[in-house]
């Protein structure tokens, strides 16, 4: 199945990277001077220098074309965007399954991305999610990666699983997309709280307490969803949370590393120069988790500090300060 790739951002370079090592794949990007400049060095500069593209990678600039020469296509954007790019796409998409990789909700409402897409799209066009610990750079270096694809339509899973198929490259399939969005969301926000902690220099046994309480509030929001727990200790919630709390390039991890050592929210996304998901997806968590009655003291204290409630010396007390309690209900 020959891909379209729409997002020429880091992690959408390097999934079409990934996606070109089997066979064509195009890739789409909204700056056009960008993607000529692609076409000409045949790597990506801004976001993976030095990263030589697969010969079957194609460079697109123009959106038809793109979608027109594909079977399906993947929409790697922010969340915020992702709305956006669906309704862009909607008339050129035809009967072609839909896929994407983007992580977090629809800012202000809350809404899980297949239910933005479901209603934007409708549901007769297959539709499934790539995720899971896997950071753009290293799957670009063809380093060995496991994600999950998760997909009510278990065929079109197992489509897009083939079509990432390597030796470095592995994509487990599952039919619980929330559980899937779920884990692939909140570990952004925890991945903030246990950066913070590392940037206030708290050591080791911080972060794996943070980590482990964090992963406890994920599988019980989950729990009140309806999600899977099998999910969340998986690959999209368990992997990806180890993923982005430990590792460097994750930008969620930088952006709590920056407001652990006392800068702003601004310096440190400057510094980073791409979106930090987990800022916006605080929001939503806390909106999810107010909704369903569900506790979630980490992402409340990391909201708070967010939004200038808190200090993170305030917050780390406050945390501390909590009732003593059983740690299983």
């Amino acid at each position: 199945m020959k891909f379209a790739v729409l997002g020429a951002g880091s992690w959408g370079t390097a999934l079409a990277m990934q996606l070109s090592r089997n066979h064509e794949t195009v890739l789409w990007g909204r700056n056009q001077a960008g993607m000529e400049a692609m076409q000409q060095s045949r790597t990506n500069e801004q976001y993976l220098p030095g990263i030589v593209f697969p010969e079957k990678l194609i460079i697109e600039t123009d959106l038809d074309a793109a979608i027109a020469q594909c079977e399906a296509v993947l929409v790697v954007c922010p969340s915020h965007a992702f709305g956006d790019i669906l309704r862009q796409i909607k008339p050129l998409l035809g009967a072609r399954p839909l896929a994407w990789a983007s992580k977090g909700f629809e800012p202000g409402t809350g809404r899980f991305l297949h239910e933005v897409a479901e209603e934007i799209i409708g549901d007769a066009v297959p539709m499934a999610l790539v995720t899971g610990p896997s950071f753009a750079k290293d799957v670009a270096m063809d380093k060995p990666t496991l994600v999950a694809v998760a997909s009510q339509h278990e065929d079109f899973a197992m489509e897009v699983s083939k079509a990432l198929k390597t030796n470095n490259f592995r994509a487990y399939i599952s039919t619980d997309v929330i559980g899937a969005e779920l884990g692939g969301a909140v570990k952004n926000v925890l991945a903030l709280a246990t950066g913070i902690a590392d940037g206030m220099e708290l050591g080791d046994n911080t972060r794996a307490a943070l980590m482990t309480r964090g992963m406890a509030e994920m599988m019980r929001l989950g729990e009140a969803l309806g999600c899977r727990p099998e999910t969340l200790m998986g690959l999209s919630g368990l992997g990806d949370l180890v993923l982005t709390s430990t590792g460097d390039l994750s930008r969620n991890r930088r952006m709590g590393l920056a407001l652990g050592r006392g800068e702003s929210i601004a310096e440190a996304q400057a510094n980073i120069g791409q979106v930090v998901e987990g800022i916006g997806t605080t929001d939503e968590v806390m909106r999810l988790a107010q909704k369903h009655g569900v506790d979630m003291p980490i992402t409340e204290h990391v909201w708070k500090v967010v939004h200038g409630q808190m200090t993170t010396v305030e917050a780390l007390s406050a945390l501390m300060d909590r009732k003593v309690r059983p740690e299983f209900s």
